[in-house]
């Protein structure tokens, strides 16, 4: 056996198996990609144990690197969707995935990759496997907002569970509850869908690069239906990015400018809604912006 189909074999997530991969295929790590490949094996079983998949899961992972978390991923799953963006990597996850039978590989970008079909063709593929798909990640910073709004935003997504590892600051933001520093306009994005639970904390050195902040796997249940029903969708999230545009500014004068609406309409919404002026957007639950988009509504016509 040569030393190439045996790494195929070994635990990815070592420093000498990854610095191998990276020097048998001339890769550097790439900044603008947020690159920085997990080389710690129980981090790795750590993700797997909290994503809770078994051989009736699809499972999308979404950068998949060197092939560390995917290796763990198939052993543990039904059927395993790779998306890596950057071509450089390909033919070292070839290597490296070449005895995972389950896994397919494909060069795509998350963000503008058609998922709804590629996901439609695995269970075509594999009607036996369970409904609802998960998606697992250790996923670059710059990209985790915009690819986690995709999610909680596309409905025809069927995802029942995501697993992401993600900067531990904005993993704090997406459980924070009102009243605290951390809660915003992610907070209720997120748990507007899901019920978000921070599952470990992870620290740069188990990255190769070494990331200059910390990590922490956040999980993401999602809900049967969204846990406020407003009238207006859009209106509601209006309203939330609205009142945490000028988060120093109460609700009366953030509302009313950035909505462009007549402050004594806000102020009766608010009245209507049972809200005091005098609050700042971070006091205000779920349910108290979802009656407060419902009387802007009322009132503004």
């Amino acid at each position: 056996m040569s030393q190439r189909d045996n790494m195929s074999e070994k635990k990815i997530a070592t420093p000498s198996v990854t610095r191998n991969l990276m020097q048998a295929h001339t890769i550097r790590a790439k900044k603008s990609l947020g690159q920085n490949f997990i080389i710690e094996p129980q981090v790795i079983d750590n993700i797997v144990t909290a994503a809770g998949c078994d051989k009736q899961d699809l499972v999308l992972e979404i950068g998949p690197g060197l092939g560390s978390l995917t290796q763990a991923l198939s052993n543990a799953a039904g059927q395993v969707i790779a998306l890596e963006i950057d071509q450089s990597l390909i033919p070292a996850l070839e290597q490296s995935l070449a005895a995972c039978a389950n896994v397919r590989l494909l060069h795509a970008d998350a963000m503008t990759a058609d998922l709804p079909r590629i996901l439609a063709e695995a269970y075509q593929a594999s009607p036996n496997l369970r409904p609802g798909f998960m998606a697992v990640a250790n996923l670059p910073y710059y990209i985790t907002t915009p690819l986690l709004l995709r999610f909680l935003q596309q409905p025809d997504l069927p995802w029942r569970r995501l697993v992401f590892m993600v900067q531990k600051e904005l993993a704090e933001r997406m459980q924070a509850e009102p009243g605290s520093k951390d809660y915003g306009a992610l907070s209720l994005a997120v748990q507007y869908r899901a019920k978000a639970r921070l599952a470990f904390s992870v620290p740069p050195s188990v990255f190769l690069p070494r990331p200059k902040v910390a990590s922490a796997v956040i999980v993401l249940e999602r809900l049967a239906a969204p846990c406020v029903q407003p009238a207006d969708e859009n209106l509601f999230f209006a309203v939330i990015r609205a009142g945490f545009n000028q988060r120093r500014k109460t609700l009366p004068n953030s509302l009313s400018s950035v909505l462009q609406l007549p402050k004594e309409q806000v102020n009766a919404a608010l009245a209507a809604a049972g809200v005091a002026p005098e609050r700042r957007a971070e006091t205000l639950t779920m349910a108290e912006f979802a009656r407060l988009a419902d009387e802007i509504k009322n009132i503004s016509g």
